[in-house]
This record gives structure tokens, C-alpha cells and sequence, in this order.
């Protein structure tokens, strides 16, 4: 078993070497990567040798792109946006350019992490509200309102933060908690790391014993990661397809 892994692994790094291509543009060396971004294009990083360092940088491309998109960084997404770039140790420069400068043997690294904290803000296209505002969703409404479930749409509380937080669902009965309840088309673990936010700083300001779920659309694979996430920060994970599961969250 060890053996055919470390033989498939050797092949992933084949394939990754493979497809993976450099090209000189100007003082730096352009990195194409066989990664991919919402448009299905590659995502490409540009480094270059700084005195004994070295820079690594995505040139303004993904934020730029995002902005191309009418996408716009309200304060709650300017905060989740700068949670990801510390958690993967990259600067914003101009509001616009990821990037950061290190030793050189700290290069495979760094651009590991500039790549992941690339993908993770593209992402972040899907929060948009026409992208919230989905077949999915209506599908979650359509359900609680045939099983008649009291319920109040796009709730907004106030965080801890002072950011608003939308939630899709808010359910209530008479000396129950609340339960605020997000759906999620696509579950990933950003979006995870989305509504667990959201969560813990809603948790923070009220006090009424609330509790949060999402309601996770599973009609493709949903990994382990995204239910980790969730559970984490004590929002309850719902599989869509399990009747068990979203029938008790009408139990009180």
C-alpha cells in the first residue's frame, strides 16, 4: 500500500512539473500553474530575486478581476479578506497586489501559500448576493414553508464587530431558541469559513441561546474539511439529501 502511493505521488509531482510552464515578462518570471480559477483559466504568480530574497506576487490580478466582476469589498468582506491573507502570511499592497518576499528556501512554501490565499479570494466571488440569492435557497424556502415552519428570510444581526450578518433562515418557536440557519449551494470550505465568521461574531453580541446550522446542498460530494469547519465553531452541518437531519431541526 505505502509503496503505491509513494508511486502514485511521484506521479502527481510528474504531472505537476509537467504542467507547469515559465516565461520571463520584464524583471520578473512568469509561473503559469495547472490550477484553476472560477473562469477555468490558470492561475499565474510572478517572482523575482531581491537581494538574497525573493518576491512573490500575483501582480493584482485576482483582486483586480474580482473587481471587474462588480464584485465590490464591503467592511465584512474587507475583514474576511484580510483574515485569509494572515492566515497564509500574504501582504496587500494598494488594496489590490498579493504578494510577499522571503528567503529563497522559504520559495515552495510561499508560493504555496500565495496560490492558496489566490483561490481562497476568488472564491469569494460566491458570496455575492445574486450568487447567495440561488435555486438552492428557494428550494430550502419552499420546504419549510409546505411543513408550515415559522420563519423570517435574510435576517440581518449586528456582530460583536459592529459588521452585519445576513442570515438565509431564521427559525423560531415559542420558548425555543432561535436557530439561524444558512444554505449553501456550493459548500466549500470558504464558504464554511464564511457562515462559521458570521457565527462567531453574532454569537458574540447575542445572548438569547441561539443556534446556528447549514444547510448543505450534497447532490455533488461534500468534503470532510467543510464539516470540520462547521462544527469547529459550533454551527451544525445538514446534509439536504438526509431526512433524518432536517427534520430534526424542526424539532423543539
Amino acid at each position: 500500500m505505502l509503496k503505491e502511493i509513494e508511486s502514485l505521488l511521484k506521479q502527481y509531482w510528474t504531472w505537476l512539473a509537467d504542467n507547469t510552464s515559465l516565461r520571463v515578462v520584464e524583471d520578473y518570471v512568469e509561473i503559469t500553474t495547472p490550477l484553476l480559477d472560477r473562469h477555468n483559466d490558470c492561475f499565474q504568480i510572478y517572482v523575482k530575486i531581491v537581494d538574497d530574497k525573493i518576491l512573490i506576487t500575483d501582480d493584482g490580478c485576482t483582486i483586480t478581476d474580482l473587481e471587474m466582476s462588480g464584485f465590490n469589498f464591503n467592511k465584512s468582506r474587507e475583514i474576511l479578506r484580510n483574515s485569509i491573507l494572515n492566515g497564509f502570511d500574504i501582504n496587500l499592497i494598494d488594496e489590490k497586489i498579493l504578494q510577499t518576499l522571503q528567503p529563497k528556501e522559504k520559495f515552495g512554501l510561499y508560493k504555496s501559500n500565495l496560490l492558496q490565499a489566490m483561490i481562497a479570494i476568488d472564491d469569494m466571488h460566491y458570496t455575492t448576493q445574486a450568487s447567495r440569492e440561488n435555486v438552492f435557497k428557494k428550494e430550502v424556502k419552499s420546504w419549510l414553508t409546505k411543513r408550515e415552519v415559522p420563519y423570517e428570510s435574510d435576517k440581518t444581526f449586528v456582530g460583536k464587530s459592529g459588521v452585519d450578518h445576513k442570515f438565509d433562515f431564521v427559525l423560531s418557536k415559542s420558548n425555543c431558541p432561535e436557530r439561524l440557519v444558512s444554505s449553501l449551494n456550493r459548500p466549500d470550505k470558504f464558504s464554511a469559513q464564511v457562515v462559521a465568521y458570521s457565527w462567531i461574531d453574532t454569537k458574540a453580541k447575542i445572548l438569547n441561546g441561539a443556534e446556528a446550522y447549514a444547510i448543505l446542498n450534497d447532490k455533488s460530494s461534500v468534503s470532510k474539511t467543510v464539516f470540520d469547519t462547521l462544527s469547529a465553531y459550533d454551527v451544525h452541518p445538514i446534509r439536504w439529501s438526509n431526512n433524518v437531519e432536517t427534520n430534526n431541526l424542526l424539532v423543539y
